[in-house]
């Protein structure tokens, strides 16, 4: 057994049991008032760029999670880019992380984040960024996808995290001397299914993705939350909420824990989970598709979902009793998606299938670009929309 095996925090982990979201909870969607969120109309649909898809995208945050704050009131994102194609499934296949620059007039494309032939992957998959207090040093967590020179693409997705300089210079930023890059979380296969197990057609995709940062001002504790797949399950709809956790301030050496949220034989895909602390409560939230809930039970809308606890190892529980914080609006089903917290509670997403009632010919009138932002209410259990 190795050392991370026979560390107290992943010896612990393996007795820990998931909070289980059911059908139950959906089965109460039918009886129970949810938002929507508003139309996204023409006016809405900013490129940021003519020739650059984006969608999943984050800031480069601080440690409390919020934006960094650069000088003039800027800040850097990062988003999942690529090249425009007819069908806009193609993306997923040629898909690189992009540094993204906010002022106050508008975003400003900077170009992929990486170096090319840096990332381990045939290609690059969600993830975040830690800006560090020195305002130089940038640590990115992000999905490698695949194995870089693969002849034939596959759905292995592997965890990886490492270190950057930030530089300014001529009115822009850029992303300097790459380091330190190392598989951080190695996946547990006692809790954990391999994330190249399922078929690779859309919506059975399994997942070892999607790292979020979060930092716990209770105790000082660094943790990332990704989406996954548990192992051992006898359903295709596995989906799972799993996270790991740094055995100290470096960000260097992490000990995965066992799965938090459990959607076994409901729902295949929670995706980019996430945790925000707000009113002295942790919040953990996911996206999720109508189209990845098992059709033998009952389905949810495509929204973001959400659980809260007093804790943050466990005692989740249900935001609204059912889980679903806000859908998109039934004019438009598949208006947005890949919705992110932030701590002040904007959220952030980007326009998928705008204008759109979802069939397949409309879902491909892909908007590829930022959402207009969201803002949520939050009151213990209770979560939804804040309206003007």
């Amino acid at each position: 057994m190795s050392a991370v095996e026979q560390s107290p925090i992943a010896i612990a982990a393996r007795a820990g049991a998931a909070v289980s979201w059911t059908a139950d909870h959906l089965h109460a969607l039918g009886a129970t008032r949810h938002d929507r969120a508003p139309l996204i109309g023409d006016a809405d649909v900013v490129r940021i760029a003519p020739d650059l898809d984006i969608w999943d995208a984050w800031p480069v945050q601080d440690a409390d999670g919020a934006p960094s704050a650069l000088p003039g009131g800027q800040t850097l994102w990062m988003a999942l880019g690529a090249p425009r194609f007819p069908d806009p499934d193609a993306r997923h296949g040629h898909a690189r992380i992009h540094l993204i620059l906010r002022d106050a007039s508008g975003w400003h494309p900077l170009g992929p984040a990486m170096p090319d032939g840096f990332s381990p992957g045939s290609r690059e998959w969600s993830g975040s960024a830690l800006l560090a207090a020195d305002r130089r040093t940038l640590t990115l967590f992000f999905t490698a996808t695949g194995r870089r020179g693969e002849a034939t693409m596959t759905f292995e997705q592997r965890l990886f995290r490492a270190d950057a300089t930030l530089a300014a210079g001529g009115g822009a930023y850029r992303l300097t001397e790459w380091r330190n890059l190392r598989e951080f979380v190695v996946r547990d296969p006692a809790h954990y299914m391999a994330s190249d197990a399922g078929s690779g057609a859309v919506g059975t995709i399994k997942a070892f993705r999607d790292p979020a940062y979060f930092h716990d001002p209770r105790d000082g504790r660094h943790h990332v939350f990704f989406a996954t797949s548990l192992a051992g399950s006898a359903s295709a709809f596995n989906g799972a909420v799993g996270w790991a956790s740094a055995r100290d301030d470096t960000l260097a050496q992490w000990d995965i824990r066992a799965p938090l949220i459990s959607a076994d034989t409901l729902n295949n895909e929670l995706e980019r989970p996430h945790v925000v602390m707000h009113g002295g409560l942790y919040y953990l939230f996911w996206s999720t598709q109508r189209h990845v809930f098992n059709p033998d039970g009952p389905t949810g809308p495509t929204g973001l979902y959400g659980m809260v606890s007093d804790r943050i190892d466990g005692g989740w529980r249900p935001l609204n009793g059912t889980g679903l914080v806000f859908a998109n609006p039934d004019a438009a089903p598949k208006q947005a998606y890949s919705w992110l917290v932030l701590p002040d509670l904007q959220v952030t997403s980007f326009i998928d299938a705008w204008g759109s009632d979802g069939s397949d010919a409309n879902a491909r009138r892909f908007g590829a670009t930022f959402a207009p932002m969201l803002r949520l209410r939050l009151q213990v259990d209770e979560a939804g929309l804040e309206t003007e």
